[in-house]
């Protein structure tokens, strides 16, 4: 259970290929530490999409921040580069290898967008929630499907009783 209201962490780094990984095992440890393991794979996906962004498009240099932000039930996720070009969602064709990055953090956060900082560049986050979504109600139990009687799919015949062998002893003298 999280206890405190509002925890913080930030890395700054170059977003270069190799430093992607790194960052997607520091935000697993993050969340670990935090006790929210079940959200390490879709903030690590969100983060690799977004590092790799600015990657590939980030001008006029490829530093960055990463923040995240994590307030009572949600947890926010945001990549802050010097770029003040804003990222569209695209639309890739079935054969392409590229253009699926923000298609896929829309799939897997609860919401996501650009914050915009004029000259500065800008941040592109994506939040995810924090809260267990509340289990499913079990079916309710009905006594005759358990043991078989009016939901059973096919007909109960009992076997007949049938003679028993006479047992030999074999001893040898």
């Amino acid at each position: 259970m999280i206890s405190e209201a509002s925890r913080h962490c930030t890395v700054e780094l170059q977003a270069l290929p190799s430093r992607i990984g790194q960052i997607r095992r520091i935000v697993s440890a993050q969340l670990r530490y935090w006790q929210l393991d079940r959200l390490i794979d879709q903030a690590a996906l969100g983060v690799t999409e977004l590092l790799t962004n600015v990657h590939r498009h980030a001008q006029p240099d490829k530093l960055c921040t990463v923040e995240m932000e994590l307030l009572f039930d949600r947890l926010t996720v945001s990549v802050h580069d010097h770029d003040p070009r804003i990222p569209m969602l695209g639309s890739a064709g079935p054969l392409e290898t590229t253009g699926r990055g923000l298609a896929l953090i829309e799939a897997v956060s609860e919401s996501w967008g650009v914050l915009p900082k004029g000259d500065e560049g800008k941040a592109v986050w994506f939040t995810l929630p924090t809260a267990l979504p509340p289990p499913a109600a079990p079916p309710p139990y009905t006594g005759t499907a358990a043991f078989g009687t009016a939901a059973t799919p096919f007909p109960v015949v009992e076997a007949e009783p049938r003679e028993r062998a006479p047992v030999r002893a074999a001893v040898a003298t």
